[in-house]
Order: structure tokens, then sequence, then C-alpha cells
């Protein structure tokens, strides 16, 4: 269970062991947005993105025993490199499983973190059950990308900060992808203050939690597509939905133009170097897919970098000019 103690004992551990990301307020935009947001620059964090939080924490709090031989992992590429970097902290074996749709970027960065890299599968969900497979036959522990409270606690620090750096905020924009991040940050948040609103972002083309919402079950997409590749999971899990359905108050969908807008927003604005899944929470603030009527502090949480720089500018060059709809 996801406690405030739960949550301290995570900050604990983390301490000294990756970033204290920054807050930025977006003063002095185009276009002009209903509401001038504050920026959490989790992107700027170690192995570019928020993913290290949970996996290092999910490490540390495994017994030197359970963690000797190494641990096993499946990911789009973000948790896969954060559970990289911690069992490089910790000193141990750590095997990554990732999907023939990660980009070769992550699988470059798994290396050069000592990580051992397998492809398996299209897409995050085959990954990993070859991984939990290959960890069953070596008696292995593994390291889910969104599940479980070692995760949603260490996820929960991300928001911690937030409200350390700004009490008065009244709403986050948080991505989803299996739903750990946003699990982690709203129910903390609502147990710090049960007023602020927390708003899910998914791609069109991956709305697994609001199907899964709407139906009241996990609900099992028969295909996903976008760009936002460490956001399409094709389920969320039991718990992640649960955690949703307490504590999140909407889930909106961004297209993918409007992701790649946003990056592009980032990079003529502030000169941030952002990823689809990244920059996804942002899309629906500059869309106006959420609604902030009355609202005078809104965060968004920038949650990952890793995307080589000519994909990058490929893509944002490909976008005409501002977001404006409605999405």
């Amino acid at each position: 269970m996801l406690t405030l103690k739960t949550v301290a004992k995570a900050q604990g551990r983390l301490r000294g062991r990756i970033r204290r990301t920054p807050l930025l307020q977006a003063v002095g935009t185009r276009p002009q947005l209903p509401v001038t947001p504050w920026l959490k620059l989790e992107h700027l964090q170690v192995t570019g993105s928020f993913k290290v939080r949970g996996a290092l924490n999910t490490l540390l709090s495994l017994s030197p025993d359970e963690r000797a031989g190494g641990v096993v992992t499946a990911s789009g590429g973000n948790h896969g490199l954060g559970v990289a970097y911690a069992a490089a902290q910790v000193g141990v074996p750590a095997t990554v499983f990732l999907p023939e749709s990660s980009p070769p970027v992550a699988e470059q960065k798994l290396r050069a973190l000592g990580a051992s890299v397998r492809r398996h599968g299209r897409v995050w969900d085959d990954a990993w059950i070859a991984a939990t497979a290959f960890a069953d036959e070596r008696d292995l522990p593994t390291i889910h990308p969104f599940d479980g409270p070692t995760i949603w606690a260490g996820q929960a620090t991300v928001a911690a900060e937030i409200l350390e750096d700004l009490p008065q905020v009244e709403l986050l924009l948080v991505a989803i992808g299996g739903g750990g991040l946003i699990g982690g940050i709203a129910r903390y948040a609502r147990l710090r203050n049960p007023a602020i609103r927390i708003i899910g972002v998914e791609p069109r083309g991956a709305p697994s939690m609001r199907a899964s919402l709407e139906a009241g079950s996990v609900v099992t997409l028969p295909a996903v597509q976008t760009i936002a590749h460490n956001l399409a999971p094709r389920a969320v899990s039991p718990n992640t939905l649960a955690l949703a359905q307490a504590n999140v108050d909407e889930v909106v969908l961004v297209d993918d133009n409007a992701i790649y807008a946003a990056m592009r927003w980032l990079w003529e604005e502030f000169t941030l170097v952002v990823e689809p899944s990244g920059a996804a929470a942002l899309a629906a603030l500059l869309t106006r897919a959420v609604d902030l009527a009355g609202v005078e502090t809104a965060v968004v949480v920038l949650c990952g970098s890793n995307v080589d720089g000519s994909t990058f500018f490929q893509s944002i060059s490909n976008v005409p000019g501002w977001p404006t709809g409605g999405g």
C-alpha cells in the first residue's frame, strides 16, 4: 500500500543517487495559454526519465541475497535504463527485454550501462512475457515497469518534490503508460491535498487506461499505434487501474500530431529536447484538452527525453504552426 511513510522511505533510499529535478514556470511563451504552467523537468533525471526512481527504490528494497544473481525486466526503453542504472549502482547484473518497436538508441544506452539486452515481440506486453519466463527459469527477481508498491512509492517522489517546491499547486497533468507514474503521483497528492485535480493523458492510439476506466475493469487493447512507444502497453494492471479509479479525476487523449507539436514548442520556447512520451501531458494543455477554468497553478510533468537527435529534429520539422485546437 502506498502511504506517506513508504514514500518518505523511498526518498531516503534515493537521496544522493538520483537528481532532484527542478520546476520551471513557462512564462512569456506563445501561444498565450489560459494558465501559465509549471514544468516538472523530470526528463533531466538520471537515465533521461522518471523510471529510475521506481526501479532503484525496488532494487534497494530487495535483500542482498534476493538481488545477488541480478534482475530481469522488460521495457520500451526508459524503465530498462532505470533498472540498468540501478543494477550498476548496486553492483548486480541486469537483463532487459526490449520489444522490436524500441528505438536503437535505447538499446545502445542499455548496453553502455552494462545491461544484457534481448529483443522479443512487437510491443512491451510480448517482451514482458519473455522476460518473466527467462526469470522463472533462472529463479531471478523481475522489476515490473509500472506495477508494485515499491515502484509506485519511487514514482511518488516526483509528487513529493512538486509539493515541497509548489505547495499551492491545483492541477497535475501526467502521462499514462502502464499507470505507475500517475498512480504514485495521484495517490501521494491525494494524501497531501485531496483538492488537487489529477489529469491523466494517453495517446489516442493507446488508450488502455481510459478504456479500462470506462469499462470498470482492465481492458486489453487489440493493438496500439502511437509515436509515444513508452506510453503504449496494450493493458494496464488491475492495481494501477484501482489507483486511477480512486485518485485520478479524468483521462484525456491526444493524437500524435499534438505530441509532435508539444515537442516542437518545448524546443522553440526553452531549447528542451523531450521524447514523445515525455511531451504527451503538455500536448493536452496546449490543445486545450483539459478544462482550466479557475485554475491558477498547474504542473505538467515532462517525464522523458530518450530520443536521438536526428529523430527528434526530423519529427518536429514536419509540424506546422502552433497547436491550438481542442482534443
